[in-house]
């Protein structure tokens, strides 16, 4: 599978567990917005630029795995070699594509989820992340787990904000968000062992258990949208 560790077994169930991260991500990025139209506070716009970031990241290695299940080849006829040759190139082209685009759209979002806390950055900053985010993308097109380690530098960065932010406000919004994050960094720990199928399983499992982590978190700030409290639109 080149540079996809999906077990055969796994690939359906792989695809299942993206839709619904893509799902609950853009759910995420709707409440955000909602909430920002609220509290006017920008801080919940960037948080969901960020999510809808990895949002979109999913749409593409959900169109690029569906590639997977179709036979791209034709064997009926020699003559028809030629034909073979280009078609598997042309998948070739759109697996890396869609798997390059991934990672620059993932590595995006998480970027933007870091900087939140931070002091407003210069547009070289900007420049600076930008280049890092690239290289680190084209890196792994060749060492995957590249990818892996640069969102585990991000998330370990994230997780330390949000620990300080936690230690302000005590709210359990926070909390939650906050152990999303650490099983989300655990499963990338484990992606990048994913050259063992099953420990890639393992890794994706996660993710979907960080998603729906997020699920709970969205329910709870309905919850708290609801009733008239100085919590309900705190993120």
């Amino acid at each position: 599978m080149k540079i996809a560790f999906t077990p055969d077994w796994f690939l359906g169930t792989d695809v299942l567990i993206e839709i619904f991260s893509f799902a609950v991500l853009l759910i995420f990025f709707i409440l955000c917005v909602r909430s920002y139209k609220l509290t006017k506070n920008k801080s919940t716009v960037y948080l969901g630029a960020g999510f809808l970031a990895i949002a979109l990241a999913e749409i593409f290695t959900i169109l690029t795995k569906l590639i997977l299940f179709y036979d791209t080849t034709f064997t009926q006829e020699i003559g028809h070699m030629i034909i073979t040759y280009h078609v598997v190139k042309s998948v070739d082209i759109f697996y890396y594509l869609g798997f390059f685009l991934h990672k620059i759209f993932t590595l995006l979002g998480f970027y933007i989820i870091y900087k939140i806390p931070s002091k407003k950055g210069t547009t070289e900053d900007y420049i600076i992340g930008a280049c890092f985010i690239i290289i680190a993308a084209a890196f792994s097109q060749v060492f995957y787990y590249v990818f892996h380690i640069t969102i585990l530098v991000l998330l370990g960065l994230i997780i330390y904000n949000y620990s300080k932010i936690y230690k302000k406000n005590k709210l359990e919004t926070t909390k939650i968000l906050l152990v999303a994050f650490w099983i989300l960094a655990v499963s990338h720990l484990l992606l990048c062992l994913s050259t063992l199928q099953i420990v890639y399983v393992f890794g994706q499992v996660l993710q979907l258990v960080s998603y729906l982590t997020l699920l709970i978190l969205i329910i709870g700030i309905r919850k708290y949208g609801k009733e008239k409290s100085k919590k309900r639109h705190n993120l």
